[in-house]
């Protein structure tokens, strides 16, 4: 296959790119040339900006191209537009942040998406996350009727990952002592490997499967204990899980999902469903999953080839963890 990745060089983009060429395609990227500008050498590129500079990608034509980086629905139209005529199949990376409500476990492709309510000015602005993924993917449904791969991630790990929400487990871990574990153990928790998103959109692609798909690990396969747990054994840890319940977390200000990685409360109803999407349709077309210990094993690698003063983008700093510590083992004997 001849394959476009808008994008390419960070995470996903960077995932798909390897795979695709492990895979024998062709493949071209298309970005500004401002991150990891030297990978790929041995691939084509071609530069230019998504806003309003696509004549790198005028009279070219490709089997697939994959969007891993629209965002901004007015932005993805362009590039839609120039290409509906060019391109066999259209792949666009979108999120199970679309969905309007997360309530209830077992959500479907069919559930109903968040809408933008009036036209917004600021596109910069992360709280639309979920309303732009939504809008961007009618832009490409309807652009590419017909030819149109929606992918709703949920969340993506493993080497590359510069967010930390994974990283940040294998991390502490690996460092021993006493270790903050958030809620219970038993908690059920989402996430997949970047790689086995990759390897599922290629089979898509390579297949012409068209449709919208959660892609996402399935709900039950894990819990934040077993995950806790498994990191222990792999890296062979002297690490000592502290369990701590979400309302002394609350009452003491953590923040979820950032600053305490892969937490959110249970106490939110309006989020019980976020990390239990159903992928039942993914799974029937071919999604499989590498063992959670490899994923722990390569991201722990991946982490160690950092310089020391990088600055972690989620996770509790060390004294935090340690006050926090302090405060529930030796002071807060109600809990």
């Amino acid at each position: 296959m001849n394959i476009l990745i808008l994008g390419g060089t960070v995470f996903l983009g960077r995932a798909l790119a390897e795979d695709a060429q492990r895979r024998g395609h062709t493949v071209t990227l298309f970005n500004r040339g401002l991150t990891n500008g030297s990978l790929f050498p041995e691939l084509e590129k071609l530069y230019g900006n998504r806003d309003g500079d696509l004549a790198a990608l005028q009279g070219r034509q490709w089997d697939a191209v994959i969007d891993t980086s629209g965002y901004v629905p007015r932005v993805v139209r362009q590039s839609v537009n120039l290409l509906a005529r060019n391109v066999g199949q259209y792949v666009f990376i979108s999120s199970i942040s679309v969905y309007a409500d997360t309530s209830q476990p077992g959500l479907k492709e069919d559930a109903s998406t968040v809408q933008l309510q009036a036209e917004i000015v600021d596109e910069t602005n992360t709280a639309y996350y979920g309303p732009f993924k939504a809008q961007c993917e009618q832009v490409v449904q309807s652009g590419m009727a017909g030819r149109a791969l929606i992918v709703r991630p949920g969340l993506m790990v493993g080497p590359h990952d510069e967010t930390d929400r994974f990283s940040y487990w294998p991390y502490r871990i690996a460092q021993g002592g006493e270790v903050l574990a958030p809620g219970r153990p038993e908690r059920p928790i989402q996430f997949i490997d970047v790689r086995d998103t990759a390897a599922w959109i290629l089979n898509q692609a390579e297949g012409q499967q068209n449709g919208v798909f959660n892609v996402v690990s399935p709900d039950g396969w894990m819990t934040m204990g077993r995950l806790l747990d498994t990191c222990v054994k792999v890296i062979q840890s002297n690490a000592e899980l502290k369990w701590v319940p979400e309302d002394f977390l609350m009452e003491n200000s953590v923040g979820e999902w950032i600053e305490m990685p892969l937490w959110l409360t249970e106490s939110d109803p309006t989020i019980a469903g976020f990390l239990r999407v159903d992928v039942s349709r993914a799974l029937a077309a071919g999604l499989k999953l590498r063992p959670i210990e490899d994923t722990i094993r390569d991201t722990l690698a991946y982490v160690k080839t950092w310089p020391h003063d990088r600055i972690w983008q989620a996770g509790l700093n060390h004294a935090r963890e340690k006050d926090l510590l302090n405060i529930f083992l030796r002071g807060f004997f109600a809990y």
